[in-house]
């Protein structure tokens, strides 16, 4: 049964480290010159400032995906409570299989429980997900462009 709830970042980033390369390996672009190396500790201050969000997506208690996003004012707009999508991952076995909706409902519900009055999320263009994006009412707002410089 697939179950996602909020859970303690510091307590399962072991169980997250064991997919989080997984995830690296499918996503990124430079990772021929940029290696994975996530700040942890940022993400551990970050929690108990309570900025964090991690919510975890299981099938009978194994982690097969997880949401992190950051909860805080916005910087240009200081009374509006945003969340800004960090990372987010369903192993590829529930990739087409309701565990996205399961996850994305869970964060929704979340968000409108913290108060949370605008939230933004991304989608990588070789792996695109703004239909699920879509179909929680998500609209389209920014384009991002990357480049390399000195690597």
């Amino acid at each position: 049964m697939l179950t996602a709830s909020v859970e303690s970042f510091i307590e399962n980033v072991a169980e997250l480290r064991s997919i989080i390369d997984d995830h690296y390996e499918k996503l990124a672009l430079n990772k021929h010159v940029i290696p994975l190396a996530p700040q942890w500790e940022v993400y551990f201050a970050r929690e108990e400032a309570g900025e964090l969000l991690f919510i975890p997506l299981r099938d009978a208690g194994r982690m097969v995906g997880y949401w992190i996003a950051f909860i805080a004012p916005g910087l240009h707009y200081k009374t509006c409570l945003t969340a800004t999508m960090d990372i987010w991952n369903v192993i590829p076995e529930y990739e087409r299989t309701r565990a996205p909706l399961v996850l994305m409902t869970a964060v929704e519900k979340e968000y409108r429980r913290r108060g949370v009055n605008r939230s933004f999320v991304g989608e990588k263009m070789h792996r695109p997900c703004g239909k699920l994006y879509r179909k929680f009412g998500y609209d389209p707002v920014e384009t991002h462009y990357s480049k390399l410089i000195g690597v």
